[in-house]
């Protein structure tokens, strides 16, 4: 006979701007709930609110919640717009928080350039299901890069080292579409929270920038999204992300193309654009000291 499992469907009461208090509330209901699967609805933990500000699967605010889901042994699945823009489901247990699923525009470009790197032995989720804007993935168990590396079980020489691999194998690979021998599929958003530290190794998740050409280009992207981190004073991961900087440019090929990798985070991606002169001249800067 199968063991039982319960699962709960919860509606905490949720404010828009308030991520904090919402995910306080996410948490009791988790306590309250005493079941496997909490199951919370659409946009629970930014409130209903199309306008709200992606959230980051490493915001410290869901910490109550990352919390709540170990002490219990609990799977909370709890709705929130995430970068893209997507409308997703965050996955939250002991291990930490991940995008188990998204929502908005065409998947389907995304979803064959995952297919076709898992056939080539690339450490991808395998997809399970892609129609029209839905994307459907198998749920990789681990922490992300960031959450290993705050646990202390990850240093910065060690953090970089597995960036500056996993663009190496990456670029190793032939493109889908071109014939250029210089032309190689890039990621182009791969940094630690776009790493899961599965108990097989490193999963890299969220294609939905994927594209083809000059390895250099996807790189120095990964400088950039670190510096941008680094040049916030006030965030907590700023002085950490500097230090993997440093490491990571040290270890990693030739980093040109700067000035495409600023005007593409400029485009809608970067959460904060108005750090990206501070943070390319910190690249700029590193680079020039290796």
């Amino acid at each position: 006979m199968r063991p039982s499992l319960r699962i709960a469907v919860a509606q905490p009461l949720t404010r828009t701007d308030d991520v904090a208090g919402n995910a306080e509330r996410h948490a009791a209901a988790v306590r309250a709930a005493r079941a496997r699967v909490v199951v919370f609805p659409e946009l629970s933990l930014t409130g209903y609110e199309l306008a709200a500000a992606p959230l980051d699967p490493s915001d410290d605010r869901l910490a109550p919640l990352r919390a709540a889901c170990a002490a219990t042994g609990t799977l909370a699945l709890a709705g929130a717009p995430v970068a893209g823009p997507h409308i997703a489901v965050l996955a939250v247990d002991g291990d930490g928080v991940r995008v188990a699923y998204r929502a908005g525009g065409d998947v389907l470009a995304e979803a064959e350039v995952m297919r076709h790197l898992h056939r080539a032995g690339f450490p991808v989720p395998r997809v399970h299901r892609a129609d029209g804007a839905d994307l459907v993935l198998e749920q990789v168990i681990g922490p992300t890069l960031v959450e290993a590396w705050v646990a202390g079980d990850v240093d910065a020489p060690a953090g970089a080292r597995l960036l500056v691999d996993l663009h190496a194998r990456l670029h190793a690979l032939p493109a889908r579409r071109s014939a250029d021998r210089a032309v190689r599929i890039l990621h182009l958003d791969l940094h630690p929270n776009n790493v899961l530290m599965a108990s097989t190794g490193p999963v890299v998740i969220d294609w939905t920038d994927s594209t083809e050409g000059a390895p250099a280009l996807d790189r120095v992207m990964t400088a950039l999204i670190l510096a941008e981190v680094a040049v916030d004073r006030s965030g907590p991961l700023s002085g950490a992300a500097g230090e993997l900087l440093t490491a990571y440019v040290a270890a990693a090929g030739p980093m040109d193309l700067l000035t495409e990798a600023t005007r593409h985070r400029a485009d809608g991606r970067a959460p904060d654009p108005g750090r990206l002169p501070d943070a390319a001249a910190l690249v700029a800067e590193t680079i020039s000291r290796r």
